[in-house]
């Protein structure tokens, strides 16, 4: 299991995490020094955080966000479209009322998860020999292959959202994920939908 790096981005420069992209990648990183190159394993889970604005009030309907267009356009630039790709699951999440801080019930138990997480693992190991996440090429179009529905579905998703190659792949490996967590053996149309929401915060933030 990689391990996983956390990360509050936008407390960042852009350049430090611009270097991200590499070995979010490939798995690797490469390191040159004069006439010396080295290359060292990087495969790692990053689960990064971020305000909507330096405040962090931002659409928020309880408080009043008092930053300039231009502080949050300069904010909002320290992530670059290419490094935002390279994130599989993007969501945004909103601040919640006090009602539902105080209601809120007994939701499924970490232990429940692993077990479901470990399931699904074992499923893709015995199918393909490997995560979704290294699916690649034909191995992909193999494993991660499409009814008609789905095909239509994910052609209309990528012409709203215009997505690039690397993050049209990156929605099948997640549909394929989501369908071994259900237990599916096909990626249905239901799959490939949700996936395709957690591409759409990277379109939120163009505009």
């Amino acid at each position: 299991m990689p391990p996983n790096i956390g990360i509050s981005q936008c407390e960042f420069p852009r350049a430090v995490l611009e270097v991200l992209r590499e070995p979010l990648e490939s798995g690797e990183i490469h390191i040159a020094r004069a006439a010396r190159r080295a290359t060292f394993p990087a495969r790692f889970q990053l689960v990064a955080a971020m305000n909507p604005c330096p405040c962090g009030h931002l659409g928020d309907p309880q408080q009043v966000c008092r930053c300039t267009p231009a502080q949050i356009s300069q904010y909002r630039n320290r992530l670059s479209g290419p490094l935002l790709d390279r994130i599989d699951i993007q969501m945004e999440v909103p601040a919640l009322p006090v009602s539902a801080l105080q209601g809120a019930t007994q939701g499924e138990s970490s232990t429940y998860w692993r077990e479901r997480v470990a399931l699904a693992v074992e499923c893709q190991w015995q199918r393909q020999r490997m995560r979704n996440a290294q699916l690649q090429g034909e191995l992909l179009d193999r494993f991660c292959a499409l009814d008609s529905a789905g095909t239509r579905l994910l052609s209309r998703a990528t012409e709203a959202l215009h997505l690039s190659a690397r993050g049209y792949h990156r929605v099948l490996r997640v549909a394929r994920s989501i369908a071994d967590l259900e237990g599916s053996e096909s990626i249905l149309p239901q799959h490939l939908a949700e996936a395709v929401q957690y591409r759409r915060m990277a379109q939120s933030l163009a505009q």
